[in-house]
C-alpha cells in the first residue's frame, strides 16, 4: 500500500494506491469541502442521510488504513475518484466545483503514469528539488 498526502487549497487529503487505483480518505474530503470542526462527525451523519435515500455507501466505500495524526496506522473510509465525485454531489459546499477539477486533474496524471513510468520518477525528482 502507497500512502500519500496530497493539497488541495493548503489542506491535507490523505490517499492510497489500493488495486492500483487512488483511494482518498472520505473524512478529510468532508473537511476541505465543508470546514467542519468535527469531520468525522460530519461524515456519519452524511453517509446516515445516504442510506436513508438509498445510496448505500458502503458499496463504493472501504476501510483502508492511512497514517492517523498521531503516526498510527488506523482504518478510514475511504473511496476511489468514482465514489468521492457521488460523495462530492452530496455535500452541499462552493469548493466542490474546483475540487472536482483538482481531482480530476490528480487522476489524469496518475493514468499518465501508469502509461509512461518516466513521468513518476520526473515529477517525484521535481517534488524533491521544490522541497531543497
Amino acid at each position: 500500500m502507497d500512502a500519500k498526502l496530497i493539497v488541495f487549497q493548503d489542506k491535507e487529503i490523505r490517499r492510497t494506491l489500493h488495486n492500483g487505483e487512488w483511494w482518498f480518505s472520505v473524512v478529510d474530503i468532508c473537511s476541505v469541502l465543508t470546514g467542519s470542526v468535527d469531520p468525522g462527525a460530519y461524515w456519519r451523519k452524511l453517509n446516515q442521510r445516504l442510506n436513508k435515500e438509498g445510496n448505500e455507501p458502503v458499496t463504493f466505500c472501504h476501510g483502508l488504513k492511512m497514517p492517523a495524526p498521531d503516526g498510527k496506522l488506523r482504518e478510514t473510509d475511504c473511496a476511489n475518484t468514482e465514489g468521492i465525485f457521488r460523495i462530492i454531489q452530496s455535500i452541499p459546499s462552493p469548493k466542490a466545483e474546483p475540487f472536482k477539477r483538482w481531482l480530476a486533474t490528480v487522476g489524469y496524471e496518475r493514468v499518465q503514469e501508469i502509461e509512461d513510468p518516466e513521468l513518476a520518477t520526473a515529477r517525484t525528482r521535481e517534488l524533491y528539488r521544490a522541497k531543497g
